[in-house]
């Protein structure tokens, strides 16, 4: 059964989501200025944003395979939001670990991104989200085309592989998985119902055509 709303409530759904997303900014500032992030603020902020990043990537990941259960078409604007939120995130996690991490020491910085691998693979997974927030513009939308536009945005997979990865190199010195294994899980089962639908999606036109 699909949702229709109305201007005003589709109004309302957009506000709303925008603060959602924020809120989780909105906190850790908060906590920052109010001395709430423990004995070590720059690790707190540096991994509390690592987690949100992974966290929207997911989320954006799961706008599909809903869309397609609830028939609910105009999700698919959601999932550009959120994919846009997970490199915000992703973006500040990144800045956090330059600036507090490594105090905008750019040969060290290039030091980690050749000797620590999960430096790099995290460096990798934020340039894929770069370049799909860079190419959700709408202009460069139309000058890519539909199909060329999906295509590339079909990589948000690859980044959230790499995300899981360096997550895991992360967690591996403390030999904590427990949410490695959640987000790893997570992202494995969307890709899976994505499939499944795709599959679904070709038997189907093939019945029809035959």
């Amino acid at each position: 059964m699909a949702f229709k709303l109305t201007p005003g409530q589709r109004s309302a759904v957009r506000v709303l989501s925008h603060l959602l997303c924020l809120a989780p900014a909105a906190w850790l500032l908060y906590l920052a200025i109010t001395d709430g992030l423990g004995a070590n603020p720059a690790e707190a902020l540096l991994r509390s944003l690592g987690d949100w990043a992974i966290r929207f990537i997911c989320l954006a990941l799961a706008v599909t395979p809903l869309r397609q259960w609830l028939h609910w078409n105009a999700m698919a604007k959601y999932r550009r939001m959120l994919g846009l939120y997970a490199f915000f995130y992703a973006s500040l996690h990144w800045l956090s670990y330059v600036v507090f991490d490594m105090g905008l020491d750019w040969p060290g910085i290039i030091a980690d991104l050749v000797n620590r691998p999960f430096i790099l693979v995290g460096t990798l997974a934020w340039l894929i989200l770069l370049v799909l927030a860079i190419t959700s513009i709408p202009k460069l939308i139309r000058l890519m085309g539909g199909k060329r536009w999906q295509w590339l945005h079909r990589s948000i997979y690859a980044a959230a592989a790499l995300a899981v990865l360096h997550f895991w190199w992360m967690r591996a010195g403390k030999n904590n998985f427990d949410e490695v294994w959640l987000y790893g899980s997570i992202i494995a089962a969307l890709l899976l119902a994505r499939v499944v639908f795709r599959v679904r999606k070709a038997r189907l036109q093939h019945v029809v055509k035959s």
